[in-house]
């Protein structure tokens, strides 16, 4: 259970849900008005969010484990 709540708990996790959900609103309302491009540049952002918040929580990690 307490995985569950780290789960969604989690920036990343959240992130990567709306970038999935953009993509399958796209999918089956083709008229919704956000063109490809858009959604390419918001997944490519969300890409890099998610990166780099992971690479802080490993820094983080690795800062806690040296002390």
């Amino acid at each position: 259970m307490q995985k569950m709540y780290e789960l969604l708990a989690s920036r990343k996790f959240w992130a990567a849900l709306v970038g999935l959900g953009i993509i399958i609103l796209k999918a089956f309302r083709p008229d919704f008005p956000i063109s490809e491009e858009e959604i390419t540049n918001l997944v490519a952002v969300l890409a890099a969010y998610i990166l780099g918040t992971a690479i802080s929580n490993a820094a983080d990690g690795l800062k806690s484990v040296r002390q």
